[in-house]
Formats: C-alpha cells, sequence, structure tokens
C-alpha cells in the first residue's frame, strides 16, 4: 500500500495554536510588518510598470478586463492556497500539500519545477536592473552591474530571514507608495482638481472615445489574459515566508483577506488611471511606457526618471525574492529527500546557505547564458519556464480538492480560511487556467512556445520522480513521519 507524508515537521502541525519556532530549523525571524509588505509587494511585479503598455496597444480599455480576470483567477487560488497554508504552515507550501495530497511525484515536481522559474527570473531580473544602472553608471559594464546585484541580494539572503525581510519591507514599500501616490495624482487630474496639471483632456471619455471599449474586438480580451498573467507571479511567496514568521496562521489569514483590495488597487486601479488620462492609442503608451506617458500627460518632470528608479525597485525586490522562494523551496525539497541532503541543513542563523548557494549559481549560470546566448539557450531557459506560473495555479487548485478532506479528517479546527463556494469555484478556476493554457496553444507564436516547451520540462520532471520511486531512490528522510 502506497504512504504518504504527514506535514508534521512544522510546529503548527503537532497541534499548536499560537505562535511557534519552527521544528524545521529555520527561524522566525519575520516580523508581521514584513509579511504585511512581502503580502503587498507580492502582487506588484516589474512586469506591471514595464509591461502594461504592450497589454494597453493589444486590447485598448477592454484591458481592464484582461486584468480583472486574471486577478479574480489569482484571488481564487490565493484564498485556496491560503486555507491550506494557514491550516499547514510549511516553508514548502503548495509543493509540499501536492506530496501530501496528491503524492510524492507531485511535491517533486511541482516543487523543482518552481525552483526552476525562479533561478530563470533570477537572470532576467538581473538582467534588467543592469540595464537600469548601465544608463546611469555607463563606466561599469552591463554584465559588472548584474554581478554587483546578484552578490548583494546573495548576502542579504546570507545573513539571516530578518534581513530579507527588512530589504523586502523597503522595496516593497517604494513600490507600495509609488502605485499609490500614481494612483491618486492620476485621479485628481482626472477630476480636474490638481494643481499645475496640464492634461485638459483627460477624463472618463478615453474609454470609449477612440473606436469604443473594445477597439480590437471582444477577442483582444483573452489576447490581453496572456499578456498580463504573468505579471501576477509572485503572490503565493507569502505562504512560503509565513513559515519563518511568528505566527503563521495569522500571517496567512491577513495575507489571504487582503488580496482583493490588493489587485484591486495596484492592478486595475493605476491601470484605469493610465486609460483616462491618455487615449489608448497614443503612441507614447508603448514607446515611454504607459505610466511615464501619464505622468509626462499631467506634466510631472523627470517622469522617466522617475519611474526607472521604481521600476529598479521592483526589479530588485523581484531578485530578492525570487533567491528566497528558489532556496526555501530548495530546502523544502532536500527536507523530504527530493533534494540533496545538503539543501536541508541550516546554520546557525537559521539560514539553508547550501539551498541558497545552489539557487544563486544557476542563477549565475543563466546570467552568462543571457549574455553569450541570449537568443538560442537562454531564449529555451525562458519558454520552458513560461508556463511553469500557469502550472503552479493549477496544482494548487487540484491539491486544495484532496487536502479540505484531510484537513477536515485530522484537524478540522485549523480550518479558519476557506475557499468560497467549494468545489464548485474550485473547479471553475481550474477551467479558467487550463482555459488559458489551451488559448495560449491556441494563440500561436511564443506562447505556443512556452506551453509546449514548459510541458516537455514538466513531463522530464515528472518521469525522473517517478523513475526514482520506482528504483528505491527516492526514500524518506527518517525524520519525515508516514502515515497511509
Amino acid at each position: 500500500m502506497n504512504t504518504q507524508p504527514t506535514l508534521t515537521k512544522d510546529g503548527q502541525e503537532t497541534g499548536t495554536t499560537g505562535p511557534a519556532q519552527p521544528s524545521d530549523g529555520l527561524k522566525a525571524g519575520l516580523k508581521n510588518r514584513h509579511l504585511s509588505m512581502i503580502a503587498i509587494g507580492g502582487v506588484i511585479g516589474a512586469g506591471l510598470f514595464v509591461g502594461s503598455g504592450s497589454g494597453i496597444a493589444a486590447a485598448g480599455p477592454a484591458i481592464l478586463l484582461s486584468y480583472a480576470l486574471v486577478g479574480a483567477m489569482v484571488v481564487f487560488v490565493m484564498r485556496m492556497l491560503g486555507e491550506m497554508a494557514a491550516a499547514r504552515p510549511s516553508s514548502g507550501s503548495f509543493s509540499a500539500y501536492a506530496d501530501r495530497a496528491l503524492g510524492r511525484w507531485a511535491g517533486f515536481s511541482i516543487g523543482w519545477l518552481y525552483w526552476f522559474f525562479w533561478v530563470v527570473v533570477l537572470a532576467v531580473e538581473a538582467t534588467a536592473g543592469a540595464k537600469i544602472l548601465e544608463s546611469w553608471v555607463p563606466a561599469v559594464p552591463q554584465w559588472g552591474w548584474a554581478l554587483i546585484v546578484m552578490v548583494v541580494l546573495t548576502a542579504t539572503n546570507l545573513g539571516s530571514v530578518a534581513s530579507y525581510g527588512e530589504f523586502e519591507f523597503w522595496f516593497a514599500g517604494i513600490k507600495v507608495v509609488a502605485i499609490g501616490a500614481f494612483v491618486v495624482i492620476g485621479m485628481l487630474a482626472v477630476f480636474g482638481v490638481l494643481p499645475g496639471s496640464d492634461n485638459p483632456g483627460a477624463g472618463f471619455a478615453h474609454l470609449t472615445d477612440s473606436g469604443g471599449f473594445f477597439p480590437m474586438g471582444a477577442g483582444a480580451v483573452l489576447t490581453g489574459v496572456l499578456m498580463v498573467v504573468f505579471s501576477f507571479m509572485g503572490s503565493e511567496i507569502v505562504t512560503l515566508a509565513a513559515g519563518e514568521s511568528e505566527d503563521p496562521q495569522k500571517a496567512v489569514t491577513k495575507a489571504t483577506n487582503s488580496v482583493i483590495w490588493r489587485i484591486g488597487v495596484f492592478y486595475l486601479g493605476s491601470i484605469f488611471v493610465v486609460l483616462t488620462l491618455l487615449p489608448w492609442n497614443d503612441k507614447s503608451i508603448v514607446e515611454k511606457g504607459s505610466y511615464v506617458a501619464a505622468l509626462d500627460s499631467i506634466g510631472i518632470a523627470h517622469a522617466g526618471q522617475i519611474m526607472n528608479v521604481i521600476v529598479l525597485t521592483a526589479v530588485l525586490s523581484c531578485l530578492n525574492s525570487g533567491l528566497y522562494t528558489a532556496s526555501r523551496m530548495a530546502f523544502s525539497l532536500g527536507q523530504r529527500g527530493d533534494a540533496p541532503k545538503a539543501f536541508a541543513k541550516v546554520n546557525k542563523r537559521g539560514v539553508p546557505v547550501a539551498a541558497i548557494l545552489g539557487s544563486v549559481v544557476f542563477g549565475f549560470v543563466a546570467v552568462f547564458f543571457n549574455y553569450k546566448w541570449p537568443d538560442t539557450v537562454f531564449a529555451f531557459l525562458l519558454n520552458s519556464s513560461g508556463a511553469v506560473a500557469l502550472f503552479v495555479w493549477l496544482v494548487i487548485c487540484v491539491t486544495q480538492l484532496r487536502m479540505r478532506g484531510i484537513i477536515l479528517r485530522e484537524s478540522p479546527e485549523k480550518l479558519i480560511v476557506r475557499m468560497w463556494l467549494f468545489p464548485y469555484l474550485t473547479w471553475a478556476t481550474i477551467a479558467m487556467i487550463v482555459g488559458v493554457l489551451g488559448y495560449m496553444v491556441y494563440d500561436g507564436g511564443s506562447n505556443r512556445d512556452q506551453v509546449v516547451l514548459s510541458l516537455l520540462v514538466a513531463a522530464l520532471v515528472i518521469a525522473i520522480s517517478l523513475v526514482r520511486q520506482r528504483f528505491g531512490k527516492a526514500d524518506r528522510p527518517a525524520e519525515v513521519s508516514e502515515r497511509v
């Protein structure tokens, strides 16, 4: 008879209900303010700042519906993940839950795919940050800046989880303040009460005055979905980080309950402001970027440089969190015997040094590939990890279908966050994600390449996990208990 692991490694698993020190060697070094800002900043990626212009150009004002659809999907996925994480906080998050609910192969596969996704992101963000820094200080070559950024943030993560939390607190704080200020200033301009504003044409009429709300047709909403979906990746990071907080249940519950307004304000609110300040087909939206173009339209001086600072902050935030997330997933895999044992070891400060270094080494290699073979090797890495975000969300949904019963059977008092309209809304979310993947294949081009290559990589990882199990190469560590 097959056996599957219980998630009893964490203090919250053994019946405690209050704050607890993680019993897996990690330190509870993240404070409530750290977790709050990680939760808020997790949904604000650099893609929102630099990629929204292309989405607006492709769908017009209807891009708001694209953001709303993807936002709703993320809200539902986060609610499901929150249900499991509040009941069973774990540094492995959805990978550990998939391991428990679906089987060893599922936890192994989605854990390594997620790790792969983030180490490739490290290279993308390091290069993006290096380009901005080189434009300011051209004496240092781009590769030099990428190296400096990676080394600094590696040192931050190696220091302690508290140092990661502190850096992320300020990085995310700048993003939050910037978008909040943008929304407030933009709305003041729209209503004509911003002192010194020189954009008399701003107003709600821009939503329909250039070909209507659907200038590219209703089908463009789906095209917009494909263009914006990946800018939402990262919202799940808070459930991994919660395992190193003083009160994981409280942190996860708060983050889950606030995800709706976070997406509403930061994504829908800011894009709405852009669309009311400028016609959707204004060329400057693509040429300058949507936020710079909007700020320029109301006479904000040095808007381009201001936005470069904010984008750099978003890039550094993504790098910081990406390295943290990849290392903690590697740590969890190591604990479960699905990665080298060294990944599961922590130093006196509770830092998984080997997991961090292992992740950053691959990140450095990917950065090298990006500079040496950007159109071949790195393009393959990028495309083969492109759809992993959707795979992760899909696995979260399927896992929650099984985990609800497990939680109710083993510890019903811990079901303090519940997915709405279970199981109907869970199945509806699964259908939405599958629909997006299907449309990516139908759409063709790079979208199809991402799905096909990501599926091939996923199939390879699953095959490795099954072979390891079949030939007895995946024995559990003695300290990990198992239950039929």
